[in-house]
Order: structure tokens, then sequence, then C-alpha cells
């Protein structure tokens, strides 16, 4: 089976491409593509593959603005980090979906129901279906975290969201950095940020930083094509980006 992943996030395709082939050791991965434009240019150069596991949220849009602008006449297995409003939209359809960080035994589950409803010659995908899916993923935004409550000393403050520069991982401690270079700690792990926050305001740099726009002092080029930021803050001066993350940063500065 030929299978195109759109995913924008290289660790999550990587981890989808080997289970795929400890699923089936003929599974062959033909392409791999990480925002709407450069999957709309690898579908015009390129045979439809016999399956697409598509990421709702890419570098440069929803996946859905795809179908606005290309005909996809081959199956779709979303994989999503977005919650009940959307999954009960999948349920009633013959589409399938998958929860983020993706489950063995649930990728297993899909790909045998894709099997089966290809036996019974039923249509495995709908055009229709998706931009219906598209205007319930819109319509229905998501809620992100607008405070946090902090405790300073015998005394407890609730730190609303847009007075925080950036968020840092020390010692497995997960400390907010205030705009007025107070520093908190919290009762979250970088990754659960990663979906409490908006993802346009706020980005991942690395492993130990999480920012947002008004924490950058200056950005400069570093070697291999890393970048390295440098923030205004007195607890930590300078992160760096790897090149993979670094056109993902560029793109989310130029939002």
């Amino acid at each position: 089976m030929n299978v195109l992943i759109v995913e924008d996030e290289q660790p999550a395709a990587r981890q989808l491409a080997r289970l795929l082939r400890e699923i089936d050791v003929e599974m062959d991965i033909i392409g791999q593509t990480d925002s709407v434009a450069g999957t709309l240019s690898w579908l015009q150069q390129n045979v439809l593959p016999d399956l697409i596991f598509m990421d709702i949220q890419l570098s440069d849009d929803l996946s859905f603005a795809i179908f606005e602008q290309t005909q996809i006449d081959c199956p779709v297995i979303f994989t999503t980090a977005y919650d009940e409003y959307a999954l009960q939209a999948f349920k009633v359809n013959s589409i399938d979906y998958l929860l983020k960080p993706v489950d063995p035994e649930e990728l297993k589950k899909s790909l045998e129901k894709l099997e089966t409803i290809r036996q019974q010659n039923q249509k495995p995908f709908s055009s229709e279906f998706t931009q219906e899916l598209a205007k319930n993923i819109l319509h229905h935004k998501p809620i992100f975290k607008k405070r946090f409550l902090v405790k300073r000393g015998e005394q407890y403050l609730s730190i609303p969201v847009d007075d925080i520069l950036y968020f840092v991982s020390e010692h497995k401690i997960t400390y907010c950095i205030t705009k007025e270079q107070l520093k908190f700690s919290i009762d979250h792990t970088l990754e659960e940020l990663e979906n409490l926050l908006d993802p346009q305001k706020f980005f991942r740099v690395n492993r130990q930083c999480m920012l947002q726009f008004d924490a950058i002092e200056k950005i400069h080029s570093y070697f291999k094509g890393k970048l390295l930021v440098t923030l205004q803050s007195r607890f930590d001066n300078e992160f760096t980006i790897s090149k993979e993350k670094a056109m993902h940063f560029k793109s989310w500065l130029n939002q």
C-alpha cells in the first residue's frame, strides 16, 4: 500500500511511519509533506496514493484548505489533537481519525476498518463531507487558557496569559516568566501547555522553552541552519532552535 503522510511535526511523522511499517512491512511511505502548500504541490506532481494520513493543524493552515483547492479521491485518515467537538463528526461518517500521539492498536484498527470498507465496496472518502467537517471545526473554535493561578509566598495571584512572556522547564519544573520579570512555578508541563495555549500566540521553540512574540529581543542565524533567539529576560538569555523547527518558527513569526 502506498501512503502519503501529511504532518508538520517531524517526530510525529517518523513515529507514524515506523508504526505503519511494523504493522505491514510492505507499507510504502511514498511521500511526506508538512503544509497545505507543500501537499498541494506534491499532489500535482504525483499519482494519488492508496491512503493519506493527514494532520488537521498544519504549519500554514488547517488541512481542510487542501480540499478546497483540489479533488482527493483516495481514503484519508486524519490525525488530530482536536477533541470532543470534532470527534463526533468523524464517528457518524466513514472517515476515520486518530488522536495524537497515535496509539499502535488504534492505528491497526483504522487500517482494518479501511480494508473492511474496501471489501464491502463502500466509498471510504467523501469530499463533500470534508467541506462540512471543515465548517464544523472552524465554527467551534477551541477554548484556550486565559489565566494561571500561581503562588508567591502565602499569597495567590492570577496571572493573565497576555502578561506572560514565556514558559521554561527547569529540572522537571515549569515556570512562567511575566512581562514584569517575575518568575512563578506552574502545575503544567510544556507538553500540556501546547494544548492549553493558543498556537498563534505561543510557540514551542525546543524542549525547554515556549514563548510568545513579545519575549523575543533578537533572532540570529546559527550554525547548520539553526536559529539563536535572545529573550527579553533577566532569567534566561538565549535558546537555540533546531534546523527542523526553524522553518516553522519563521512561518509562525510571519503569520
